[in-house]
C-alpha cells in the first residue's frame, strides 16, 4: 500500500501542474495575442467578445459567464471532478486574461504573427487542459460530448461548433474575424488532436478514461 501512495500523489501533483500550465497558456493566447485583434479563440470566447461589446462587461468576467451554462451541461456528462477541474481551469483562464489585459501593454507587431503565436499557445494549452482531464471550457464541453459518442476528434468537432459562433461575431463586430477566426482554429484544433492522440509512456497517466462510457 505504501509503494502506490506515492505515484498516487505523483499523478495529482502532475495532473493539476498541468492543468494550471494549460489554462494559463490559454489565458496568455486570449489575452496577448488574441482578444486585442478581437479575435474569438472558440465559440465560448466568441460569446465573451460579445458580452464586451453589447454590455461592457470585462473580457475576464464574460469569459467566466460564457461557460457557466455548459459547466451545468459538464456536470450531468462528465461527473463531479472533471466538472471541478474545468471550474478551476477555466477560472485560471479568467484570472489570466484579467491580469495580462490590466498590466501588460500589448505591442501589436503584425496581426498575422499574433494569430500564428495565439493558435500556438492556445492549441497546446487546451490539449494539456484535456489530456489532464478538464477542458477549456466554452464549446469544448459539447464538442467532447460529440467527439466521445461519435468517437470523432474534438479538434475537429470544435471547429464545427465554433463557426457558428465566429459567424455572430463577425456580423456584430467585423467581417474579418471569421477569416482570422477560422485560421487560428485551424491550426489550434491540429495542436489539439496532435496532444490528445499523443502516445508517450509519461503521459499515459494523463489518459482520457476519464470520461463516462
Amino acid at each position: 500500500m505504501e509503494g502506490t501512495r506515492p505515484l498516487t500523489m505523483n499523478r495529482w501533483l502532475l495532473t493539476y501542474a498541468c492543468l494550471l500550465s494549460g489554462a494559463f497558456l490559454q489565458g496568455l493566447a486570449m489575452s496577448l495575442f488574441l482578444f486585442p485583434h478581437s479575435i474569438p479563440s472558440g465559440g465560448g470566447a466568441g460569446l465573451a467578445l460579445l458580452m464586451n461589446h453589447f454590455f461592457g462587461l470585462p473580457l475576464g468576467f464574460s469569459l467566466w459567464l460564457a461557460n457557466a451554462v455548459f459547466l451545468l451541461f459538464g456536470l450531468n456528462y462528465f461527473g463531479f471532478r472533471w466538472t471541478i477541474r474545468t471550474i478551476l481551469a477555466v477560472a485560471i483562464t479568467s484570472i489570466t486574461v484579467s491580469i495580462l489585459i490590466a498590466h501588460v501593454p500589448h505591442t501589436h507587431v503584425h496581426i498575422f504573427v499574433d494569430m500564428a503565436a495565439g493558435s500556438i499557445f492556445f492549441g497546446i494549452g487546451v490539449g494539456i487542459l484535456i489530456r489532464a482531464g478538464a477542458s477549456s471550457g466554452g464549446m469544448v464541453i459539447p464538442a467532447l460530448m460529440i467527439a466521445n459518442y461519435r468517437h470523432w476528434s474534438p479538434g475537429k468537432v470544435m471547429m464545427g461548433i465554433n463557426l457558428i459562433i465566429f459567424m455572430l461575431t463577425a456580423l456584430v463586430i467585423d467581417y474579418k474575424i471569421v477569416i482570422y477566426a477560422v485560421i487560428c482554429q485551424f491550426f489550434s484544433t491540429n495542436i489539439i488532436d496532435f496532444i490528445y492522440e499523443l502516445r508517450i509512456s509519461r503521459i499515459r497517466i494523463l489518459t482520457t478514461n476519464w470520461r463516462k462510457r
